[in-house]
């Protein structure tokens, strides 16, 4: 039972037609931290394979790029459209643009229309923010995020949530980004301090976590091992088998990576040219999920360690039904009449 704009309902029954979800509403019903939490579980519950997730529908025309992502599991099933256009931010628009539909399981009734940047964005950060909580260097005070759009903003809120950073480093090659993105974060994270970066050298010397969150083709760090070693790297942004953000050299230093879903294996770059070039055999590579039911949280703390995410329906889902139900209880969101 629950309550939305001061009448009980059961969710399943729909009687009240369907809400909308907007980057408010969504950051106002889900906290960082609860958003973590369920992003975790259902890493594991990954594992299982108990749910129904179609390969994502992928569409490239020219440089621009359209996902169509469905899923089911358990009481619910959604599907994210989602658009990336990269040359958007010429035009002051946003690279990532989309909605996500929520479904009622039982019945086929659609539940609510989400924000699908927003939800990509928060599940996401979540994603990465599980792997620092569980493989970045304990005593880790400093984290660099290298590509400072939106995705930015939502990575540096979760990973301080995860873990209790003192110093954030952003670098992007347009500085005004940087600035926009260090004055947002400011006021959510006033007890951090930020810097914008020169570059990704100077970002390197001084973080001992790193997030890439770019859309370059090309490795974003550096052929430099001596500048690589000894981190936690969570790499967000190549999805595309040609994408790349990770240099050769970091495959060196590592003994294991730990991927969010098998599709990485198939969808990006940063796995699929190592493989290919044998930087790296295919049995060093593991889930996230199967790492944590391995109960090896301990391992490799103080060792190179990088995580790579490509995303996969089953983690808006997620995402969605903990922000759907939360919604409901705090009375949150815009009625949709049918």
């Amino acid at each position: 039972m629950f309550r939305i704009f001061g009448v009980t309902l059961r969710c399943s029954t729909n009687a009240f037609g369907m809400i909308y979800l907007n980057e408010n509403d969504i950051l106002t019903a889900v906290s960082t931290e609860e958003m973590i939490d369920a992003i975790e579980s259902v890493l594991k519950a990954y594992e299982n394979k108990d749910f129904h997730m179609p390969r994502r529908f992928h569409l490239d025309y020219g440089p621009n790029t359209v996902l169509l992502m469905p899923c089911f599991f358990q009481d619910y099933f959604c599907t994210k459209l989602i658009s990336l256009f990269p040359h958007n931010p010429q035009k002051n628009l946003p690279v990532l643009n989309g909605i996500v539909v929520l479904h009622d399981a039982q019945t086929g009734m659609p539940l609510a229309l989400l924000d699908g940047p927003t939800v990509t964005a928060y599940r996401t950060a979540a994603v990465s923010s599980v792997s620092i909580r569980h493989l970045a260097p304990k005593d880790s005070n400093s984290l660099g995020i290298i590509g400072a759009g939106v995705q930015a903003f939502y990575q540096a809120w979760a990973a301080c949530t995860a873990h209790p950073f003192s110093e954030i480093w952003i670098y992007d090659v347009q500085p005004e980004q940087t600035d926009r993105t260090i004055k947002r974060l400011h006021t959510i994270l006033k007890h951090v301090l930020f810097f914008p970066a020169e570059n990704v050298q100077e970002l390197l010397k001084n973080t001992q976590v790193v997030i890439t969150s770019t859309t370059s083709d090309e490795p974003v760090l550096p052929e430099q091992s001596e500048l690589l070693a000894g981190k936690h790297y969570a790499c967000i942004g190549s999805y595309k088998p040609h994408s790349r953000e990770l240099p050769q050299a970091i495959y060196g230093l590592i003994h294991q990576i730990t991927i969010d879903a098998e599709e990485a294996v198939e969808e990006s770059g940063d796995i699929i040219t190592p493989l290919e070039h044998q930087w790296i055999r295919r049995d060093q590579i593991t889930t996230l999920g199967r790492y944590l039911l391995d109960n090896s949280r301990d391992q490799d703390r103080e060792e190179t360690t990088v995580f790579k995410s490509v995303g996969i329906a089953l983690f808006d889902l997620c995402a969605s039904k903990l922000i759907f139900e939360n919604a409901l209880e705090k009375g949150i969101g815009q009625k949709i009449e049918r």
